[in-house]
């Protein structure tokens, strides 16, 4: 079934030179468990394709249930001197949002309404 990530968590995001950072964080264990299988680095540098132009790097946060993706130069040069992206890191949560995503029915009792 497709759904917005916005569905299943929230994000906080933000900039550092040339790079940005983007957490996720879940809203219960079972969306967890299923995104550290599922929201890979490929998966997000392919929805980013636009503005990244280096790595994508993904750090699991057991504790807190949420990832932290690191998406080297992907803001044109930095945050206040991007002439290509024209935007800052703290924008690229809220983008992360929008992405669909396709989960099993069986997780559908797991997303809060």
């Amino acid at each position: 079934m497709k759904i917005k990530l916005k569905d299943i968590g929230y994000t906080r995001s933000g900039d550092k030179g040339a790079n940005s950072n983007v957490g996720i964080i879940f809203k219960n264990n079972k969306l967890y468990d299923w995104a550290k299988d599922n929201l890979t680095d490929k998966v997000i540098k392919n929805y980013y394709s636009h503005i990244i132009k280096g790595s994508v790097i993904r750090y699991e946060l057991d504790n807190i249930l949420a990832l932290n993706f690191i998406l080297n130069d992907s803001l044109g040069g930095g945050g206040s001197e991007s002439l290509i992206n024209d935007c800052q890191g703290k924008t690229h949560g809220q983008m992360l949002l929008e992405l669909e995503i396709d989960i099993p029915k069986s997780l559908l009792e797991y997303i809060p309404s």
